[in-house]
């Protein structure tokens, strides 16, 4: 493929970790890759079957309190035209052009909203393999600031072009953009001034049910998933032990599990129809040219947008439930304290009039007087007692019709 042919492309992924022999034995539980080492110090590659997908390095020192992240690489044909052209429409250098011994060129940027991703101009070298039934990146979701700020910056750099868009409610547009007329990948509004923005990388694999099971079991953290979308994909977002946030994307389970029209055996499970061709080499080892990933499919990318969907959902219901909880509460102390100064209120009154009515009955002359006197007076204290009754009982009954109106809210 030449240079021209791979600008746009998603082409490497990097894990960048403040603990790599923690990371090298973790995803290989979780997804279906494996280590193989490189010829440069310090740096892994991760391996899908026989080809090269990605990489594996430590943070550096320079990058001070960055967390642990994935680092996406995007093909070029100029790495050195690219972050001139980047910086012109508001982009930050990173990390200047530098070259890699007979693999390519590469640099690293932050775009206009912070994001950061890599650029690469691949070298010569052999033939990549042949890409991996599973293991691949399938999907591409950047989270920003200003969503069309995003996508005219990429736009103009890469050629990517806008997409359908899918209404998320509270969470606004989650934009598709697409590279050669093909879905690759997503953009949305970060959620919460705290949620920096970034890329999010989704891996093909068979069974996401295992393969979450498999990231709690070596200390993984699950953030939303596993969840069947429309279409049948399953997806689901997790995060490794050291903080790295990584998502998993499964092909509808029925076409994966179809048997073969032979009668006699039944065949090898399909691999999924919307699993993307992943990239197939490295820019960091010598001799791994680059081969880009195939566009996702349309499946794939109604199943990101879905799962999409389903966390803004899931966050809205519950700052929805804590805020009804919340309101709930306050209103049951407000009726509390209410019917106790009513209750108050009523014992003082009803301790004045029985004062009153005693003072007024020893006053009184004639015996038959101090006896009208005194039931006079305890006729009025029974009366204002059961009025504070009344009130109170009133305002409890308010006070639980408000506690389950909120709880229909939740």
């Amino acid at each position: 493929m030449s240079n021209a042919e791979v600008l746009g492309r998603f082409v490497w992924h990097e894990l960048l970790t403040n603990d790599t022999a923690g990371a090298a034995a973790f995803y290989p539980k979780v997804v279906p890759w494996r280590t193989a080492p490189s010829s440069m110090p310090g740096y892994t590659i991760w391996m899908a079957g026989q080809t090269q997908i990605g990489g594996l390095m430590a943070l550096p020192a320079e990058a001070g309190s960055t967390p642990p992240h994935w680092l996406v690489y995007v093909g070029t044909p100029n790495v050195d035209s690219t972050c001139s052209q980047a910086q012109g429409l508001g982009a930050r250098i990173v990390k200047p052009p530098a070259d890699i011994p007979n693999v390519g060129r590469f640099a690293v940027l932050a775009d206009p909203q912070g994001a950061t991703f890599a650029v690469f101009t691949p070298g010569g070298g052999p033939p990549p393999g042949a890409p991996p039934a599973q293991g691949g990146f399938s999907w591409h979701e950047l989270a920003t600031t200003d969503l069309s700020a995003a996508l005219r910056f990429y736009g103009q750099l890469f050629g990517w072009t806008k997409g359908p868009g899918h209404d998320m409610g509270p969470m606004g547009i989650y934009q598709i953009f697409q590279h050669g007329g093909a879905q690759v990948g997503g953009i949305v509004n970060v959620q919460g001034p705290s949620t920096a923005p970034s890329w999010l990388s989704y891996v093909h694999v068979a069974d996401s049910g295992r393969a979450v099971s498999a990231a709690k079991s070596a200390g993984g953290r699950l953030l939303h998933g596993p969840m069947e979308v429309p279409g049948g994909s399953w997806v689901a977002l997790m995060m490794d032990p050291q903080g790295g946030a990584f998502a998993v994307h499964e092909a509808p389970r029925v076409a994966a599990q179809k048997p073969a029209a032979v009668p006699k055996a039944a065949a090898p499970a399909k691999p999924p129809a919307a699993a993307p061709k992943p990239p197939a080499a490295a820019p960091k080892p010598p001799a791994a040219p680059v081969k880009p990933a195939a566009p996702a499919k349309p499946a794939a990318a109604a199943a990101v947008v879905t799962a999409a969907k389903a966390v803004v959902v899931a966050r809205v219901a519950k700052r929805a439930k804590k805020a009804a909880k919340k309101a709930a509460k306050k209103v049951g102390r407000s009726a509390r304290k209410t019917a106790r100064k009513v209750r108050r209120t009523a014992r003082k009154v009803a301790r004045k009039v029985r004062r009153a009515g005693r003072k007024t009955a020893r006053r009184a002359a004639r015996p038959g007087a101090r006896r009208a006197a005194r039931k006079t007076a305890r006729r009025s204290a029974r009366r204002v007692r059961g009025g504070g009754r009344r009130v109170a009982r009133v305002t409890r009954v308010a006070g639980r019709r408000l506690r389950r109106a909120a709880r229909r809210r939740r």
